[in-house]
């Protein structure tokens, strides 16, 4: 008599027990801040200055004192002029300074006056008259970008565990930062499984055999890992062999902190992942109440010999169903926030959108399901017409996600909790 099934897990629950297992990777490395993108900050960064350092101009015109300009017409004496890395005289009443964006503001200045609303006298050719005329009546402070408005000293402007963007790159440079601490990358090791997969270019369409189809999870798989700043081993195709596949994780395990597969982890003969991993270490399957994916497999491979030969010294392992939306799938929710994690990353939820629906799902699902759609010009989001999981082509038409809980039907105008596939692949 066949033991009774074991409910699903919840996604939430799944995934807190694997964020459970994900420790600080080890390690630390300082590079160029040229070569930082996407990176994870190992430490805060703390700016030792005001940025900008200086009160300076956002525009090209006249620096002046209010209290000469009470009416529009006012002419005054130009005494000098301010080109951006320049520093001024201080003025005394009745002056203008001709000054450019970035240049520091003079002494004495409150305001500056866009060169738009002014005219200069006696104009020698280079802008620079003997007096100008200021056809506006300007504020105090006007056009004036205060010291430290963007970084105050002694601040953290950006925090560890942050993933570095080309902004965050701009930003470390701008308090004079050329090389960071940043977290160490994940090893990861790349398994396929499956004596029916077969590599593009290897065999034509037309002469492939019965029962054969192309490796397709093996590139997306590889594409999102690099992605997420891993250093990938991609390992091919391993024979469905036991010893082929004792020997592939036995290796991979000693270099790597991840070893990654899709297939071949249910009960069939010719599935040698699990039995393998668990002679090497120790498995747990899940089965995850969601839509498309549910089998997903965490595991642990030990490193050394002998009593030395355990838990403590250890590669994870993960297992990603097969079918190639369901590998995807489960990989976006599960595996990334898990790398992410190993990386010290500290916003490990993607960012959600609300959005109305633009279809209608009219019979609910016993599992959470993540729906491929794609945003219209209407504001909305279309549904794409085939949800199973083995139809890829429904993450290239669509640009993210329905995240919708189980027993939800969607009726077209409700609002949906949309995730880009942008923000999971950043």
């Amino acid at each position: 008599m066949n033991a009774p099934r074991a409910p699903l897990k919840s996604l939430d629950q799944a995934l807190a027990e694997l964020l459970a297992q994900a420790r600080l990777l080890p390690g630390t490395e300082t590079v160029s801040t040229f070569d930082a993108d996407g990176r994870v900050l190992a430490q805060d960064l703390v700016s030792a200055l005001h940025v900008p350092p200086q009160d300076n101009s956002s525009m090209d015109g006249y620096a002046l004192r209010c209290a000469d300009v009470s009416a529009a017409g006012t002419v005054l004496q130009v005494t000098q002029r301010i080109p951006a890395g320049q520093h001024g005289q201080p003025m005394g009443a009745g002056q203008a300074a001709r000054i450019f964006t970035g240049a520091p503001v003079p002494p004495g200045a409150d305001a500056i006056v866009m060169q738009e609303e002014c005219e200069a006298l006696d104009d020698k050719g280079d802008g620079l008259g003997a007096q100008v005329r200021v056809n506006a009546v300007p504020q105090n402070g006007q056009w004036i970008r205060r010291a430290g408005e963007d970084v105050t000293r002694g601040a953290v402007v950006l925090a560890r565990g942050q993933r570095l963007s080309p902004a965050a790159l701009g930003l470390a440079a701008s308090i004079g930062l050329d090389r960071l601490s940043v977290a160490r990358r994940p090893r990861v090791a790349l398994f396929s499984t499956g004596d029916e997969l077969v590599m593009p270019g290897e065999v034509p369409p037309a002469q492939m055999p019965p029962g054969a189809i192309y490796n397709s999870n093996r590139f997306f798989l590889r594409a999102l890992l690099q992605r997420l700043g891993c250093e990938v081993t991609d390992y091919g195709i391993v024979p469905d062999q036991r010893e082929a596949t004792l020997t592939a994780l036995r290796g991979a395990a000693q270099q790597h902190d991840l070893v990654l597969t899709s297939g071949g982890v249910s009960v069939g003969e010719e599935d040698h992942i699990k039995p393998a991993v668990q002679q090497l270490g120790e498995l747990d399957l899940w089965q995850i109440a969601i839509k498309p994916g549910k089998p997903f497999a965490y595991g642990k491979l030990y490193r050394g010999e002998g009593s030395a030969r355990g838990p403590q010294d250890a590669c994870h392992f993960a297992g990603l169903p097969g079918n190639p939306v369901s590998s995807f799938i489960t990989f976006m929710v599960l595996v990334r926030p898990f790398l992410l994690k190993l990386q010290g990353v500290t916003q490990l939820e993607p960012v959600r959108m609300a959005l109305p629906a633009h279809f209608d799902v009219p019979r609910a699902d016993r599992r959470r399901e993540f729906l491929r759609v794609r945003r219209n010009a209407a504001g909305g989001l279309d549904l794409f017409p085939n949800q199973s999981s083995g139809v890829l082509t429904s993450g290239v038409w669509g640009d993210g996600v329905v995240d919708n809980p189980a027993g939800q039907k969607i009726a077209k105008g409700d609002i949906v909790q949309f995730i880009s596939f942008a923000e999971l692949m950043a």
